[in-house]
């Protein structure tokens, strides 16, 4: 089983990720993420599932696509095409702060262990670290800083205001 970090633990990955689909019969049994377009196609039928459901967002694609549905959303995985594309963080924020989401936001994609204090700064909570690159070394990145100076989504005072 795949693995994955959540809330800064090693825990097995039940979720099934789909990106493509032709017809309702193309779901598998368990946890689904969905694609946006998939969530946007199929969603009165994932709703009536038994099972969690999530969306899987492109770097491409807005968290106000799915604000409607976010009470109905167990987790939002932002993809991250390549290293050096930092639109998912921006996402990420705007999901915890103006959305007030506070269900899992996993990082999928391209997700090394350099951005991982980062991203849980911006609101990330699970993070998929990339297949050729070692989980337990990634989760030793939560303890390379011990002070932040800006505000984040979980302290939203900077260093001299605390």
């Amino acid at each position: 089983m795949k693995k994955l970090i959540k809330n800064r633990e090693i825990v097995d990955d039940s979720w099934a990720i789909v990106e493509n689909a032709t017809n309702a019969n193309d779901f598998p049994e368990g946890d689904l993420i969905v694609s946006l377009p998939i969530w946007q196609e199929y969603a009165e039928i994932l709703k009536k599932r038994k099972t969690q459901l999530g969306v899987l967002l492109a770097s491409d694609e807005e968290p106000d696509a799915i604000k409607d549905d976010l009470d109905k959303l167990a987790v939002i995985a932002i993809d991250f095409p390549k290293f050096a594309d930092g639109r998912g963080y921006s996402s990420a924020h705007e999901l915890r702060i103006f959305y007030n989401y506070e269900g899992e936001i996993r990082a999928v994609g391209d997700v090394l262990r350099d951005q991982l204090f980062q991203m849980e700064r911006c609101g990330f909570n699970s993070f998929a670290v990339r297949a050729d690159r070692s989980i337990e070394d990634a989760l030793s990145a939560f303890n390379d800083f011990s002070v932040t100076y800006q505000a984040d989504t979980k302290n939203p005072q900077p260093l001299f205001r605390r």
